[in-house]
């Protein structure tokens, strides 16, 4: 589903590479997290891999579209949830869904269902008819979460979705998360939260200053580095930071 090779991207103005000569792959249907520090070139590798964000060298393939020269083409294949909220704060839930949903081409009663169906999929059903700018962090962030999912996206992007909500919202979402990878989804998860990476992932990508530093299972990374007992502890060991809540 992506392949990276020496993927490199540095800002405009700057003396430091945000990537550096970044390589890997992910393969259909595995749930990969991308752990790391703020500014370690997380969400600058989501936009990459999204086609927002151009690059300075290397190549990067996503369901066998190259990014470089086609990136709207990559565009009906993934979904993107974002750090921020991604919503108008002057609609309703429902509105802001269905929105989207007419962005992707969807109308009548299969837009309906389709919102619908989201909406129940992450308890949002009573507050459908609540304005954003009214809504709790906790509604606001599971309303971004499906929003950038209403077209069935065979790859989706989650950069830091659980940032800031509350324990049953993060419940949901994870639970949803799930959902879809059993239905076929491909997930790439960005978060800094160890303990996420760990219940969530079935591989994880350590990324540090722009490098990625370490790759495997959260099993094989605890197993292959003495007196580690869990992913924070491993990341402490590799980059020197500490990033356990």
């Amino acid at each position: 589903m992506v392949t990276v090779t020496n993927l490199t991207k540095k800002y405009r103005g700057s003396n430091e590479e945000a990537l550096k000569g970044v390589d890997f792959s992910i393969a259909k249907g595995e749930k990969v997290g991308l752990l790391g520090p703020n500014s370690a070139g997380k969400t600058t590798l989501i936009s990459i891999l999204c086609g927002i964000l151009k690059f300075s060298s290397g190549q990067v393939m996503v369901n066998g579209i190259d990014v470089k020269l086609f990136p709207k083409q990559i565009r009906s294949a993934i979904g993107l949830v974002p750090q921020e909220i991604a919503l108008y704060p002057n609609l309703t839930i429902y509105e802001n869904l269905s929105f989207f949903g007419r962005m992707q081409g969807l109308s009548g009663k299969i837009m309906k269902e389709k919102v619908d169906y989201l909406m129940g999929a992450v308890k949002l059903e009573q507050h459908s008819a609540k304005l954003v700018s009214k809504c709790s962090g906790g509604i606001k962030r599971r309303a971004n979460l499906v929003a950038g999912l209403i077209h069935d996206p065979s790859i989706i992007f989650f950069d830091e979705p659980t940032l800031g909500v509350d324990p049953q919202s993060r419940c949901l979402i994870f639970d949803f998360i799930e959902q879809l990878n059993k239905q076929g989804a491909t997930i790439v998860y960005t978060t800094h939260y160890m303990r996420e990476a760990e219940t969530l992932c079935n591989r994880v990508e350590i990324i540090d200053n722009g490098q990625f530093v370490a790759s495997g299972t959260p099993e094989e990374l605890i197993k292959n580095h003495d007196g580690c007992s869990d992913l924070g502890q491993v990341f402490l060991k590799i980059t020197g930071k500490d990033l356990r809540e």
